[in-house]
């Protein structure tokens, strides 16, 4: 009996069922929550160079309405036009705090309302999982109206509850994003 249950265990044990693997909400919303913590949802990602001249051309609107934007949340300054036909924009003093990304938040996970079965993929086990998260710490600066008009995705993030997927995978150390 006892030589039975060494093979049992050892077979749930090769094929990846022990309760470490086993995706549940609380593991999967732990593994995002660690993820989000570190990774701020940002106006420019790959960040923005200040002074920024933008000329007056047809395919230049819609920056100079995010520009004016910032201009109205105290981001930025405007230098006046003096006949160059460009709009000339550099970074406030608050603005120098939050440059060159201009973070406004963190995503905390409200909810796992979902996961796929697991598989394994490049000897790890992934899932892809549904959930619902909110914006945490996003500043004064990010909820004028004017800048939610001309960042409808910062708009959106910090409107309330949104719903997200991430892939998530593990190697026996906790479920992490993949």
């Amino acid at each position: 009996m006892v030589k039975w249950m060494a093979v049992a265990c050892v077979g749930v044990w090769a094929a990846g069922c022990t309760s470490e693997l086993t995706p549940t909400n609380a593991k999967l919303e732990k593994g995002l929550n660690a993820y989000f913590e570190g990774h701020n949802e940002c106006l420019f990602p790959a960040g923005q160079s200040f002074p920024y001249e933008v000329s007056p051309a047809p395919g230049a609107k819609e920056k100079v309405k995010q520009f004016d934007a910032m201009k109205d949340a105290g981001l930025l300054t405007e230098v006046a036009d003096l006949g160059m036909h460009v709009e000339r924009y550099s970074l406030s003093p608050l603005g120098e705090r939050v440059a060159p990304r201009f973070c406004y938040g963190h995503k905390v996970v409200t909810s796992v309302d979902g996961f796929s079965a697991p598989v394994k993929k490049d000897g790890v086990l992934e899932t892809t999982v549904n959930y619902h998260a909110t914006m945490e710490d996003v500043p004064v600066w990010a909820k004028t109206d004017a800048l939610k008009a001309a960042f409808p995705t910062m708009a959106a993030d910090i409107s309330g509850a949104v719903e997200g997927q991430m892939v998530m995978a593990t190697a026996g150390v906790g479920w992490q994003v993949r």
